[in-house]
């Protein structure tokens, strides 16, 4: 059976240096159930959300959390931190071996615009290896909102997507059910695991290949500690989830190629006018100048 234990912490963080907590919370999953394999922390959880953290990778933040995976003899990811390069800040996601060496760097594709200022995307679609077990594909809070995005690490051989993110707004239902659609339209395990106290709402979630709720977090501190059998995601992809669709099998195998695909999405007059992107202002008229009468 390849199958894995894997942790993902839904820790109440604040904003500033949370590297020592995050450290301390690996070791502690590892004593109290040394079943644990890997561990995931949600995004930006190292120092929040401000880009006035932002350091170089290899950098001092990566190097504590390097060794706190080796100390634990765990896969780590340690949610993300923001990469300053080549004069640009990238919202970045660490792989790091049980050994402690980094294996693979995920920079987010998507940042949340209008909103995530200052970020730059990535280009790169990550996924790694874990031996004998898998293949896991990598992607970062505001990236699931994009299908394309889930789709390619599968079309990749992604088995398991680990999804670090960082809500704390009032679209968490809605993000839980991209994060449900896509496990089961992309047969794979989705591990989607949010922040909690002043920087999240928490609600975590675990799913499987078949769509299914293997685990639904509160809004507080909680450790979501699961065993993923990845030989469940052959069986369900050879098939179907309850022996019903196999959705991967006939998108291989149509003759179709998308339109969007081939002509480019801005080639759509219906995107075309969207209008710009840009922060909603006040539907409100404004209100008129006062008017000072002197008597």
């Amino acid at each position: 059976m390849r199958s894995i234990g894997i942790a993902g912490l839904q820790l109440e963080l604040a904003k500033g240096d949370n590297c020592e907590r995050i450290a301390t919370e690996v070791a502690a999953v590892k004593t109290r159930l040394p079943w644990v394999d890997m561990v995931v922390v949600s995004e930006l959880s190292l120092f929040g959300a401000g880009i006035a953290d932002a350091q170089p990778l290899p950098g001092p933040a990566e190097a504590r959390m390097c060794e706190a995976a080796r100390a634990a003899g765990v896969w780590l990811v340690p949610g993300s931190l923001f990469e300053q390069a080549d004069g640009r800040v990238y919202n970045t996601a660490p792989v790091i071996d049980p050994t402690g060496k980094v294996v693979a760097r995920y920079r987010k594709i998507y940042p949340f615009l209008p909103y995530e200022q200052g970020v730059a995307a990535g280009d790169q679609f990550v996924v790694f290896d874990v031996p004998d077990v898998g293949r896991f594909g990598l992607s970062i809070c505001y990236d699931m909102w994009f299908p394309e995005t889930t789709r390619t690490l599968t079309w990749m051989g992604a088995e398991v997507i680990l999804h670090p993110g960082m809500t704390n707004t009032i679209d968490r239902d809605a993000e839980l059910a991209i994060a449900r659609a896509s496990a089961v339209t992309n047969q794979v395990y989705f591990v989607d695991i949010n922040v909690a106290g002043s920087l999240g709402v928490g609600k975590s979630g675990v799913f499987g290949p078949g769509g299914e709720v293997i685990h639904q977090a509160g809004a507080g501190h909680e450790v979501i500690a699961v065993e993923l059998d990845l030989d469940q995601v052959t069986r369900v992809r050879e098939r179907g989830w309850h022996g019903l669709g196999q959705p991967l099998k006939s998108l291989r195998d149509t003759a179709i190629v998308f339109p969007p695909y081939r002509e480019g999405f801005a080639a759509s007059p219906a995107f075309k006018n969207l209008g710009p992107l840009e922060k909603p202002r006040s539907e409100r008229p404004a209100a008129p100048a006062l008017r000072v009468v002197k008597t």
